[in-house]
């Protein structure tokens, strides 16, 4: 079985590119023992979503965003 260093290694190299096929098996069966691999997993998909949205200009900067959630000190008490 891969280890959680291997396994690391084979999610960002998935990111850039189709891995082999016995690449993947290894893949999905640590995956499906290992949580902090799986959740590693959808942190790096995530990261590159949101990098990619964002070298796309589509995410929002902080004076354009709405301020929807005002800081603690302003609220009313």
């Amino acid at each position: 079985m891969l280890s959680c260093l291997q396994v690391t290694e084979l999610c960002s190299r998935e990111l850039d590119g189709p891995l082999r096929r016995g690449e993947r098996l290894g893949l999905g069966l640590h995956l499906m023992m290992c949580s902090g691999c799986t959740r590693y997993r959808a942190q790096m998909k995530a990261l590159r979503q949101a990098m990619s949205t964002y070298a796309q200009g589509g995410a929002e900067t902080a004076e354009s965003a709405p301020d929807d959630d005002p800081p603690a000190t302003a609220r009313s008490r």
